[in-house]
């Protein structure tokens, strides 16, 4: 690739970058309120077929509680101030367990990635411990770390850290060639290839294992919070479980539901402003 080529394609990305900015800038403000708005109306409906399915008896109330006598059951848990309890220390244990296994993940993923020799190293292990079920994990956790909350944030930063791990190490080892061809062409250093080349190259793809992670997290902390918790919204569940409430049951999921989905957006949020050069199909 020629110096005049590598100039071309940058002052290409340049102008598909402003174009992409003056594209959304333009975009009408209620649109995202728009967005919003069409993303709950599938829950809603649901929601209201669910109360009228109860309501004509074609579903049987005791096992599947309409959404009134949930929102009920969520409404007294809040005012006792029983819900706020279980969602504080579930969220500290996810959050814990995330950042453990973000770290772990992005650190290996990238030696991984980087080196071949690394990769044949450590790959192989790491996919058989991948297949591992989550639920194996937990009487060997139980034995080192005890019942307390170790054990529970070193299992959620397990089930956290394989999507990381995967997502860095593929991203790194599938970044086109002809990109880091322009780097070297420019006589970057080592620093500023990863800082100008890699790391946006592999942000898009980053950012999805980050939100898996995140999404296989807060599965993990429903295995975490059955190993001897008397806190969080897995031991809400297993609670309602034991006493035969499945009110209590379904305001629990559909609380993981609410919380999973707020976090989610946190990080989608987050990394948008990094993501802003793209001009992606998605975007349109």
């Amino acid at each position: 690739m020629s110096l005049t080529e590598a100039r071309e394609i940058g002052t290409e990305a340049v102008a598909a970058e402003a174009d992409e900015g003056a594209r959304r800038a333009a975009a009408p403000a209620g649109w995202r309120w728009r967005h919003v708005a069409l993303g709950l109306a599938l829950p809603v409906l649901i929601a209201v077929a669910w109360e009228l399915a109860v309501a004509f008896g074609l579903v049987q109330g005791r096992l599947m509680p309409p959404p009134s006598r949930i929102f009920a059951t969520l409404y007294d848990l809040a005012a006792q101030g029983e819900l706020w309890r279980h969602i504080l220390v579930t969220l500290g244990r996810v959050a814990a367990g995330f950042g453990l296994g973000v770290a772990a993940g992005t650190l290996l993923g990238a030696l991984a990635g980087y080196s071949a020799a690394a990769r044949q190293f450590l790959d192989p292990t790491l996919q058989g411990l991948r297949a591992v079920p989550s639920i194996a994990w937990v009487p060997l956790f139980i034995l080192w770390f005890g019942i307390f909350e170790e054990s529970k944030i070193a299992l959620i930063a397990v089930g956290v850290f394989f999507p990381v791990y995967l997502g860095v190490m593929g991203a790194i080892a599938s970044v086109d060639r002809k990109i880091v061809e322009v780097g070297r062409v420019f006589r970057l250093t080592p620093a500023a290839m990863v800082r100008r080349i890699l790391l946006p190259a592999i942000l898009p793809s980053y950012v999805i294992a980050l939100r898996s992670g995140l999404g296989l997290g807060w599965m993990f902390v429903v295995a975490a919070e059955l190993m001897g918790a008397s806190e969080g919204l897995g031991y809400l569940l297993y609670d309602g479980q034991q006493l035969g409430k499945p009110d209590q049951i379904i305001a629990a999921i559909l609380t993981f539901a609410v919380i999973g989905k707020l976090t989610d957006s946190l990080i989608v949020l987050a990394t948008r402003p990094l993501l802003a050069w793209q001009d992606a199909f998605a975007a349109r």
